[in-house]
């Protein structure tokens, strides 16, 4: 257990890792709004909600690995948690390699799947750590500090890949227009897959010196369990708790509006037409660009002028608007306000999960693993928009709005009732 005068001496280094592992998580999460566009191509994929599979692959890994993760946590520690996830990571982007080689879009699946896994296991540590590292009051900002990292690698992850992958399918594609003959077909693709060699063994390498380097760092181990139950009553079973649950499924829409507004954008910005190039290449970057602004007001407000709940109803309220208003625009105008959809998002991860995992206490770690199995929302929603525009034929921006307002609605519920439920066992 760490004492109070102890986490803050202690806070700075916790503070300095966390924000590295973020930015990683950043970097590998986000290269999916580029891999969703080069799969299309470099597969030869028939549709959109084919290419989803991309994010379907990372984001479900969190629903079934994350409660694993906390039976490992328990078992391991934080630190050791740390470590291993980094090593997952790792052998996820080797796995791109065969997956290359073998033209296998099963393959390109299963290595984004490893790697979700190691992302289910860093995220399940990391997050409470932030949040038990200082006073849970300031939790979301702590978190907003840590997710500008996230996001910084977010908008690094597209600028490089659209270099290295996107440019050269753009190229693959003009050739395969000119191309008269299957073979050549098949030696343009494999010329185009060949590129992801550099970028995922690139990556491979950082990521294991990263874990052996942090391996030798002292960190301080965070009994979660006793430093909650100092603070907080703690029930028998974590079922008493029904803020936790709800919490989760706002994680779920949380993450669900994040990777519409992330991921899909480039799709949404093709179907629109009249967008240039450069930003459909790149429109990822845009959409985090917009949350790292969120996030710095967050890092400067919270707790300071406004609470962790009332930042989320102002990010709802502003999503909400956001949606509606690109869902009645064209052109441009409308990719301008989804990419403003990273300013309303911006705060509602840093301001959900403290709120959901309050006063578990002695659950604090299978609540975090919870609460994590909901960014399986990732997965589901671009598979629920893709199905509707794709089978069902709806317009892709009345699709994007029936995907969207749902999901923001819930989390209005949460943000003013949902979070208070079961209050009187904490």
């Amino acid at each position: 257990m760490i004492s109070n005068s102890a986490k803050n001496r202690t806070a700075l280094t916790p503070m300095l890792i966390c924000c590295a592992l973020f930015f990683i998580l950043g970097f590998v999460t986000w290269a999916n709004g580029s891999l969703i566009p080069f799969a299309k191509k470099a597969f030869s994929l028939e549709t959109d909600l084919q290419a989803y599979l991309v994010t379907f692959a990372s984001y479900i890994a969190y629903f079934f690995l994350a409660i694993p993760s906390s039976w490992i946590l328990k078992k391991i520690g934080f630190h050791n948690g740390l470590v291993a996830s980094l090593l997952v990571l790792g052998l996820g982007s080797l796995l791109f390699i065969p997956a290359a080689e073998k033209s296998s879009y099963v393959l390109f699946l299963a290595a984004i799947f490893v790697q979700g896994s190691g992302m289910a296991l860093l995220q399940t540590a990391v997050n409470p750590y932030l949040s038990i590292i200082g006073p849970i009051e300031s939790a979301a900002q702590r978190i907003s500090i840590a997710g500008f990292c996230n996001k910084t690698a977010g908008m690094v992850a597209p600028l490089v890949l659209s270099t290295l992958l996107l440019k050269g399918a753009n190229a693959a594609e003009a050739k395969l227009a000119l191309a008269s003959s299957a073979v050549e077909k098949q030696a343009i693709l494999d010329e185009l897959l060949n590129q992801l060699h550099a970028p995922y063994i690139s990556l491979a390498v950082v990521l294991a010196i990263f874990a052996l380097v942090l391996k030798f760092v002292k960190l301080p181990e965070v009994n979660a369990e006793e430093d909650t139950q100092k603070e907080h009553s703690t029930n028998s079973s974590i079922f008493a708790y029904p803020h936790l649950f709800l919490g989760a499924l706002a994680i779920f829409f949380c993450v669900a509006v994040e990777v519409m507004a992330g991921d899909i954008i480039g799709t949404y910005a093709r179907q629109l037409g009249t967008v240039p190039q450069i930003f459909r290449d790149n429109a990822t970057a845009f959409t985090l660009g917009f949350m790292l602004l969120g996030y710095l007001i967050g890092i400067v407000a919270i707790p300071r002028f406004i609470s962790q709940q009332a930042a989320l109803r102002i990010c709802t309220t502003v999503g909400i608007l956001f949606t509606v208003l690109s869902v009645f625009t064209t052109g441009v105008v409308s990719f301008w306000f989804v990419a403003m959809l990273g300013l309303a998002n911006s705060l509602m991860w840093p301001a959900i999960f403290p709120l959901g995992i309050k006063g578990l206490g002695q659950h604090t770690k299978t609540g975090s693993a919870i609460m994590i199995m909901g960014i399986a929302g990732g997965a589901i929603w671009p598979l629920v928009y893709g199905f509707m525009k794709d089978e069902l034929k709806v317009d892709f921006q009345h699709a994007f709005l029936y995907a969207m307002l749902p999901a923001y609605l819930y989390i209005v519920y949460f943000a003013t009732k949902g979070h208070k439920s079961g209050a009187k066992n904490r």
